[in-house]
């Protein structure tokens, strides 16, 4: 009868302590940045198809017509059994850079605008921030 109290007993401690363990993950995985992240992963993954689709079917080919009719997708050699496509690693390179300049240009424009918003509001965050921790040592001081 007591190894199956203790057993039960290890049981409930387990439920217990798995609850609590998914109450945390609710409380971690509802907090505005994971969600926002999510989001960014979702949205990013589209954008990379798009540019994908973009630099595949517009900018390569216009690049290659620009070139005399190059097709950068057949650019490849082989050694031994080894196929080795280069061209369609240009195509990845040629990728990699319009989503860099477009990811470069938002932040640009968001630092643009948090700027704007200060000049606005009249409030540096340094200061603000100094004022702060002067607060702080004041009051700690007054204890």
């Amino acid at each position: 009868m007591g190894k199956v109290l203790w057993r039960i007993h290890i049981i409930i401690n387990f439920i217990v302590s798995m609850k609590s363990f998914f109450e945390e993950f609710k409380v971690f995985a509802v907090r505005g940045n994971v969600v926002d992240l999510a989001v960014a992963v979702v949205i990013g993954t589209a954008f990379g198809k798009i540019v994908s689709s973009l630099v595949d079917t517009i900018v390569m080919p216009s690049i290659g017509l620009l070139l005399g009719g190059v097709d950068f997708t057949g650019w490849a050699f082989a050694i031994g059994d080894a196929h080795i496509a280069y061209g369609k690693f240009i195509q990845s390179v040629v990728d990699f850079v319009i989503i860099a300049f477009v990811i470069f240009v938002a932040i640009r424009a968001l630092r643009k605008f948090e700027k704007k918003e200060e000049v606005k509001t009249g409030v540096d965050s340094k200061t603000s921030e100094e004022v702060l921790l002067l607060r702080e040592i004041r009051d700690s001081l007054k204890r």
